[in-house]
């Protein structure tokens, strides 16, 4: 799979941005280098030179051109001096589903913790791989949150979950979510009676929501993400919950 010219046999997936190159066309295409510059800020990338990557660049570039490849509908044979084929009516949709495919599998082959996001406001970028379960409930999160806390849900894991994720990242995060269980507290302090407080004692005690001098901010990082995966996890309870209500 080619971002770059479309045309040239292989799946026929390229970006219709760049164009094609035809000997019967004397059309000069798009400059390359210029397409990804504009997306990552980084000039003279094209040719693709992978030796003078460094880490950021070359995860950099994996997002950059999922979000240019495309795949065409039609394509014709151009047979002037055996031009080849040309390819029209380009969608990216079932491209970058090919394309997270693939690239998520090598990946994977060489060891390296990030996958391309097939969902979420984070679609495309480059996220941590987590476990089968997580992996599950950020799916029903995404998915089955009721309209008025979509975004805020989808926005606390692309928050959470990006390759350039921080501690403040992560604490935003858990605060967005608390946010939304606080809305919900009524119905959590009738489900868990006087222990729905302990719920909110984490966020409220330590350096989490109240960014207060006597408050607790002396923890490892992965005290963030256990109280993440645990406010997210009683996010899609209470979803399920009152989609139980609603239905009754």
């Amino acid at each position: 799979m080619a971002v770059g010219s479309a045309a040239g046999g292989g799946d026929g997936c390229g970006s219709a941005e760049s164009g094609e190159e035809c000997l019967d066309d004397p059309n000069d295409l798009p400059d390359a280098s210029q397409l990804i510059d504009r997306r990552l800020g980084i000039p003279n990338l094209w040719p693709l030179a992978p030796e003078t990557w460094d880490e950021d660049t070359f995860f950099g570039l994996i997002e950059v051109f999922h979000d240019l490849v495309s795949r065409p509908r039609t394509r014709r044979f151009h047979s002037w001096n055996m031009c080849g084929w040309h390819h029209s009516e380009f969608h990216n949709g079932p491209a970058r589903v090919l394309y997270r495919g693939k690239v998520n599998e090598l990946l994977r082959e060489a060891g390296i913790e990030y996958e391309l996001a097939a969902e979420g406001e984070d679609l495309g970028r480059l996220v941590a791989v987590t476990d089968d379960a997580r992996s599950s409930l950020v799916h029903r999160a995404l998915n089955e949150s009721a309209p008025d806390i979509t975004a805020r849900v989808r926005h606390a894991i692309a928050l959470f979950r990006g390759r350039d994720t921080t501690a403040e990242s992560k604490r935003s995060a858990i605060v967005t979510l608390a946010g939304i269980l606080e809305e919900r507290r009524a119905l959590l302090k009738d489900k868990l009676g006087k222990d729905e407080g302990a719920l909110f004692e984490s966020a409220n005690r330590y350096d989490l929501r109240h960014r207060k001098a006597d408050r607790r901010g002396e923890y490892d990082e992965a005290f963030l993400d256990w109280i993440f995966w645990w406010y997210l996890g009683t996010v899609e309870l209470t979803n399920r919950l009152i989609a139980s209500r609603t239905a009754g």
